[in-house]
């Protein structure tokens, strides 16, 4: 009987196998055989001792040669092995073939699972979604200089690519079967958070970082700039700064107003602050539908606001429902996301 069709062989390990084998055997005999018989000085029992121990010598080696022997008619394709196929692995590229073996503590081989295969179309049907086409590459030189000593008001991209831009606010809503959408679309936006409520679970926001979206500053406290002096503006917009970095390892590059509303004043904060551009929206999205500042349809380079919402403000609809309302208006209207940091810095 051959031995497990798990256990695989080429034709080349086997002969070699099989002649050092046979080699081991002879010089087993020989070298455990001449010390009995001509060594000088030795009496009776004792080259009766290494003659036995010769002898079981011997029988080990030959046992091994005529194990070589039998892997080497399963090894050719004889008995209920599969013969190896050469040129590659001796699995195949399946990947839904398991995977590599591995050592169990008590000495024993399990064999791994198959490997998971991500299907884009299924995760995205589970939300009666389609996948986003894959985004064009970033421009190599990107469209909006970010300068903190005079920064940008920025609501759309130019571009002429059909791209637009997600953005989420504030951070009030943490709901987990957002974070789910995120994962199963694998879409980039960017998060304008206060940290009033980032403090209230980081752990939500750091979890969205960790799928490759940036987060970015929107003041303490969510105030209307417009009603505040230089000084408080100030301390709500570098506080947000030096929190975001805190948590989360990055300084903000960006910022979005509360509202929309600032100043001059805003303007020189913010660049004060480290951030090179204040970005604000050319479409906001309202539970259901988006409202549009210009037509019905966006336009390539679009900034579309959204907020972390809950049902008691979204009339029962929660903010992933709202989400893949946004997501499905978008690829109805034939756009892909980008990220919006690829397109300003």
């Amino acid at each position: 009987m051959c031995p497990d069709r798990g256990a695989v062989y080429t034709r080349i390990d086997i002969p070699v196998f099989v002649a050092r084998t046979v080699v081991y055997a002879g010089r087993v005999a020989w070298t455990g055989v001449r010390p009995a018989w001509t060594a000088r000085g030795v009496d009776r029992e004792a080259r009766g001792t290494v003659a036995a121990r010769t002898r079981v010598r011997v029988r080990t080696a030959v046992a091994g040669a005529a194990l070589a022997l039998l892997l080497t008619a399963c090894g050719s394709g004889s008995g209920d092995s599969a013969p190896f196929q050469g040129g590659g692995s001796a699995h195949s590229a399946d990947p839904g073939a398991p995977g590599p073996a591995a050592k169990n503590g008590n000495g024993t081989t399990t064999q791994a699972a198959p490997a998971a295969v991500p299907d884009a179309a299924a995760r995205a049907e589970k939300w009666g979604l389609k996948p986003f086409a894959v985004p064009p590459a970033a421009p190599a030189v990107k469209p909006i200089k970010a300068n903190p000593a005079a920064p940008p008001v920025v609501k759309q991209i130019p571009t002429d690519q059909k791209v637009v831009f997600v953005t989420l606010d504030d951070g009030a809503e943490k709901d987990p079967k957002f974070l789910d959408l995120m994962r199963d679309m694998n879409i980039p936006v960017t998060m304008f958070l206060n940290d009033t409520y980032i403090k209230q679970n980081p752990d939500y926001f750091r979890q969205l970082q960790a799928m490759g979206n940036s987060i970015q500053n929107h003041t303490v406290d969510h105030p209307n700039l417009k009603t505040l002096d230089a000084a408080a503006q100030k301390r709500e917009i570098c506080d947000d700064s030096d929190r975001i970095a805190t948590a989360y390892g990055t300084r903000p590059r960006l910022f979005r107003p509360p509202f929309g509303n600032y100043n001059p004043a805003t303007l020189t904060a913010t660049g004060q602050c480290g951030m090179g551009a204040v970005v604000l929206w050319k479409e906001s999205m309202q539970i259901n539908d988006m409202q549009y500042a210009e037509g019905k349809q966006l336009k390539p380079g679009d900034i579309i606001l959204a907020h972390f919402r809950g049902p008691s403000e979204l009339k029962g609809t929660t903010m992933t429902q709202m989400m893949v309302n946004l997501f499905r208006k978008i690829q109805d209207q034939g756009f892909t996301i980008a990220r919006l940091d690829d397109y300003i810095g």
